[in-house]
């Protein structure tokens, strides 16, 4: 069969519209640089197991941050180990988590000087403020709903120097209220805890001269009390003595007396709100990498409506990991838990405050989270 040049031509031009149909065929399930399709909210669909470990404080949040991702990303399985913050920080150094979730960071000197074992050496570490919660001081005193402490005063029952509710100290903060002359039963977490360097640390700061034991992750071992293992303890050994007191993250504090903490005179909840303006009158670490956002609170605030008892929970990740799948699963999974949505779930489950209330810090985060490889 013959043909002439225009049919020649004609054939020509449909050969080359099939082969870029086929083209964009193609690119429409695969990024130019190989990466799975995007999904409908710009994150690369992922698969595969990310085992994270560490801050039990963290878990109502990472149950939902699980969730959501792992509907988005049906392939993809995460799993949290509430272990405590400080195992969580030994795990992801050893190897063990691919990521750890800590209320307490590294600090300067421990990165320096660890060797984490599923980075890449020589680079560093990634810490990001992904959760931000009022620490609650619980109580259990059947018929008092309402209860007011200061820092000194708080400072004075974990001390061991007040004893019982009916205290002079505890009554001149809560005139009206009838204080039961009950044996205080003072609960403090016996595994090295996060909430636990939180709470020493505005004990500390906000009530030096009868808090004379300093900032620590581990309860000191002079003081008496009850112990108990983990939020999860702390909660129940609250739960199962009336006169208990203790100290744990206030979205695992529902049912249980919350105390009020006295700021310049003003009686201030554990709420987000107020926890928010605590976070507001704080500042970053200085000398820290600029993926390194690691905060310093202000316990004394000059916000009366502040609430100085708060938690800045940190999720601790490579900054350069080894193996380019779980680099990939880690970025993805960080990108759902400091997204608008990702913190708006965790605020409406957690009761924490969301990153997104601060445009400069969630562009620092979400800077510091794309940086990841």
């Amino acid at each position: 069969m013959k043909y002439d040049k225009s049919v020649k031509s004609l054939l020509a031009v449909i050969a080359v519209a099939a082969s870029l149909l086929l083209t964009a065929c193609s690119a429409s399930n695969e990024t130019p640089n190989g990466t799975p399709p995007v999904s409908d909210t710009g994150t690369p669909k992922v698969s595969g197991t990310l085992n994270l470990g560490g801050s039990s404080a963290q878990t109502a949040a990472q149950t939902t941050w699980r969730a959501g991702f792992q509907d988005a990303n049906a392939a993809a399985n995460v799993n949290y180990d509430p272990v405590g913050s400080g195992a969580g920080r030994t795990g992801f150094a050893d190897g063990a988590y691919a990521m750890a979730g800590t209320d307490d960071a590294f600090k300067i000197s421990d990165i320096a000087s660890s060797d984490f074992k599923l980075c890449v050496a020589g680079t560093g570490i990634v810490e990001l403020p992904v959760y931000i919660s009022p620490i609650a001081v619980a109580y259990n005193l059947p018929g008092v709903t309402n209860l007011n402490l200061d820092a000194a005063t708080t400072a004075g029952i974990f001390a061991g120097a007040i004893t019982k509710w009916n205290d002079p100290a505890i009554v001149a903060l809560n005139a009206g209220t009838t204080l039961p002359e009950l044996t205080i039963t003072a609960v403090h977490r016996s595994d090295k805890s996060g909430t636990t360097g939180n709470f020493t640390d505005y004990l500390s700061d906000a009530a030096a001269s009868v808090w004379t034991f300093g900032r620590s992750e581990t309860w000191p071992e002079s003081l008496g009390g009850e112990a108990a293992e983990k939020t999860q303890g702390m909660r129940q050994a609250i739960e199962a003595a009336n006169g208990a007191i203790g100290y744990l993250d206030a979205s695992q504090a529902s049912g249980l007396g919350m105390a009020r903490l006295m700021v310049r005179g003003n009686a201030v909840a554990p709420v987000a709100e107020a926890a928010a303006k605590a976070l507001a009158g704080s500042q970053l670490e200085p000398g820290r990498d600029d993926a390194d956002l690691v905060f310093d609170i202000n316990r004394v605030p000059t916000d009366a409506s502040a609430y100085p008892l708060i938690m800045v929970s940190y999720l601790v990740a490579c900054q350069q990991y080894q193996d380019g799948t779980t680099a990939e699963l880690v970025k993805a999974y960080v990108s759902h838990v400091v997204s608008r949505e990702g913190q708006a779930a965790a605020a409406g489950d957690a009761g924490s405050v969301s990153l997104w209330e601060d445009a400069a810090l969630q562009r620092r985060v979400g800077e510091a989270a794309a940086s990841i490889r």
